[in-house]
């Protein structure tokens, strides 16, 4: 049944909010039994692409020329690179560097949240190596202090990575302690509950299965509402010069 034209997508010069009830179905190319819900492009304005994949048994995301980050919603993948073969569950993830000869193929009906970029260089840093880890070996940190809210970094904090992927978990009624403004972008994924979004001027409700990019400048702030914790993945470009 149709629902009268309504949603709770939202498409604004600073951010987006992208909700299952608007989700399309693609294949890229390479793709097989495995389709993509593309949440951020630079069609939008931004500068990296962010897509959930929805994998059968067996199907495969095919090759990708940029850096990409994988990190499993739910089922299970093995990512193959070189004569390397790591077993992919739930809540664990892969970096695989620009340029790497890898295969990731679904060992089940699968999920996983995809990030790609092109690798900004810097020239005396050496490239990452391909980085594979669980979010239940990352020790969680309180942000600012505040024990209800505990942030997760997902990938090593050297200078050789041009961006940053974290979770963040908010028990019912954390918040933000302040509304943020900065130079990097964001792509966040709602993993689990829910609660209230401020972006530029607007005030939005989301939940888990919503996907939200915010760009540079954009003001931002988030409570958490509900009787269980929120919680969502966050990407951000992070150690490069403004003008690189």
């Amino acid at each position: 049944m149709h629902n009268l034209g309504l949603t709770r997508s939202v498409r604004r010069a600073s951010h987006a909010l992208h909700t299952p009830d608007a989700f399309i179905r693609t294949q890229i190319p390479g793709m097989t039994k495995a389709s993509a819900i593309i949440h951020a492009s630079p069609a939008l304005g931004a500068a990296f692409t962010q897509y959930t994949a929805e994998m059968e048994a067996g199907g495969t995301l095919g090759m990708c020329p940029q850096q990409r980050f994988l990190f499993l919603l739910e089922g299970s993948v093995e990512v193959s690179v070189g004569t390397s073969h790591d077993l992919l569950t739930k809540n664990d993830y892969a970096y695989l560097p620009e340029g790497t000869d890898d295969f990731v193929i679904a060992c089940e009906p699968t999920r996983l949240a995809v990030i790609e970029k092109p690798y900004q260089q810097v020239q005396s840093l050496l490239p990452p190596e391909p980085f594979f880890s669980s979010e239940s070996k990352i020790e969680g940190q309180p942000l600012m202090g505040d024990q209800d809210l505990m942030v997760r970094g997902l990938l090593p904090g050297t200078m050789a990575f041009d961006f940053a992927v974290n979770t963040m978990t908010y028990q019912p009624g954390a918040a933000l302690s302040m509304v943020e403004v900065h130079v990097m972008e964001h792509g966040l994924l709602m993993l689990e509950g829910g609660g209230i979004y401020r972006l530029d001027e607007d005030w939005y409700p989301v939940m888990s299965g919503d996907f939200i990019w915010m760009g540079p400048y954009c003001p931002q702030w988030f409570a958490a509402i509900g009787k269980t914790p929120a919680k969502y993945l966050i990407y951000k470009n992070w150690n490069r010069h403004p003008l690189s």
